[in-house]
């Protein structure tokens, strides 16, 4: 199984959104500090500012959501939930690209953590 850290603005808008529209299942939630949600062998846990994992570093430097670094969701309709993400007004940081692989979108969660939807070609 594989786990991920994402740092998050707000607990409950990440699970929402993880849960209500990627598909996400909520396997645990720490009130408004932490929550755990996975997709298939994919475990994401949801750090909010209460979190252990948002206190600010021996130098200052405080955890914050954003940056460049994802996890890759493998999707069967990209077209689809692209257009249903964008209904819901979600935040793209570029639009369907097209490689060798397949067909790929960079989504934002509620909280700025950037999101990889792939469909394989």
């Amino acid at each position: 199984m594989s786990q991920f850290r994402y740092i998050v603005s707000d607990v409950d808008q990440a699970v929402s959104f993880y849960c209500e529209q990627l598909g996400f299942e909520l396997i645990e939630q720490y009130g408004p500090a932490m929550a755990i949600v996975r997709r298939g062998d994919l475990d994401l846990w949801l750090a909010g500012p209460l979190a252990s994992a948002a206190k600010p570093m021996p130098d200052g430097t405080k955890p914050e959501p954003g940056g460049w670094n994802r996890c890759v969701l493998v999707v069967d309709n990209l077209d689809g939930l692209v257009a249903s993400l964008r209904t819901e007004g979600k935040t793209f940081r570029n639009e369907v690209t097209e490689g060798p692989g397949g067909k790929q979108i960079l989504c934002e969660d509620p909280s700025g953590n950037v999101l990889e939807l792939f469909e394989p070609s």
